[in-house]
């Protein structure tokens, strides 16, 4: 698997529906046999890349309940968690991504909504 090490990227936290991906090395393909041609990456503006880290998921509104002043904040925020899972294999589009450099590696930023595809290498 690609994944950096966990001390490295500690600081970074993901935030709502988006997911941190590295890229893979071109015509890098996977045990399964998954790979984007070249000129498919260029035509489509479709990348793949590992997910290395992704943010809680879609936040749910609460009604708000003046009752339970109690509780803490962060129990009053729920979240729809996201199909991503850290190590899968994601196709995503370009469009909508945000490239990002972080301690000399290049990554994205990337939306759910913009992932196509996810290969994971445990049983579904």
């Amino acid at each position: 698997m690609h994944l950096t090490q966990d001390n490295k990227l500690k600081k970074l936290i993901v935030v709502g529906d988006r997911v941190l991906i590295k890229l893979t090395t071109a015509n890098e393909r996977t045990e399964s046999g998954l790979y984007l041609p070249p000129g498919m990456q260029e035509k489509e503006k479709v990348q793949q890349g590992y997910v290395i880290k992704t943010g809680p998921g879609y936040a749910l509104p609460l009604p708000s309940e003046e009752d339970e002043a109690w509780k803490a904040e962060e129990d009053k925020v729920k979240y729809i968690p996201l199909q991503a899972k850290e190590g899968d294999l994601a196709i995503f589009l370009l469009s909508g991504s945000t490239e990002v450099s972080y301690q000399g590696e290049k990554y994205y930023i990337v939306p759910q909504g913009a992932i196509l595809l996810l290969e994971r290498e445990e049983d579904l």
